[in-house]
């Protein structure tokens, strides 16, 4: 896991990054920007278990193709991940709070991922023990609207004006953060290139 220090604030952006593109790097600007983060891990996962792993690439090839494309310095690229043997979010992220328990943590996710968080593997858990800012995506804005997600916890969403002051307030906590939106997806750039899935 990256260094930090305690009473730091980082955002847990996970992902397959395959490959890593400009709407990546455009949550991670947004993030970084909105929510005063000292640090963004990209954490490359191994594989998703709700996704196909037919067209993954080697995973030494999205962490170099990662750290080509992160320009921020506060960004750390991670796949530490496949060191704790789950590719459960669940499970990483009680790992990375067991490991830096004085690190304020917020985990960051775009809202084409918010519409289907419920299928994660314990999401109450995760929404009750981190507090999470979902960066709005092509047409996915109506996601925070209409998500078991959004429906459960509305109670405990802060309008995204607060959103400088998420890493220093209990979960659940969540935000929606408007702002420039990117087309690009991994699944289009797989299929341009010919590799389906």
């Amino acid at each position: 896991m990256p260094h930090v220090e305690p009473g730091m604030v980082v955002g847990l952006f996970g992902g397959s990054f395959n490959p890593p593109h400009g709407g990546h790097r455009l949550v991670a600007d947004i993030a970084l920007r909105r929510l005063a983060l000292d640090q963004l891990w990209w954490m490359v996962t191994p594989g998703n278990p709700l996704k196909s792993h037919r067209a993954l690439a080697p995973l030494s090839e999205r962490l170099a193709l990662c750290e080509d494309f992160a320009e921020d310095p506060r960004i750390r690229v991670t796949a530490f991940e496949r060191t704790l043997g789950s590719t459960y979010t669940a499970q990483v992220l009680a790992a990375i709070r067991a490991r830096n328990p004085k690190v304020r943590f917020i985990w960051i996710m775009g809202a084409d991922n918010l519409k289907n968080f419920h299928r994660w593997q314990n999401w109450e858990k995760i929404a009750r023990t981190f507090p999470i800012a979902v960066v709005d995506r092509p047409g996915a804005t109506l996601s925070f609207l209409s998500s078991k997600m959004a429906r459960t916890f509305d109670y405990a969403r802060i309008d995204e004006d607060d959103a400088p002051l998420l890493g220093h307030m209990a979960a659940p906590a969540w935000t929606f953060l408007h702002g420039p939106r990117s087309m690009l997806s991994s699944t289009v750039l797989r299929r341009q290139k010919g590799i389906i899935g």
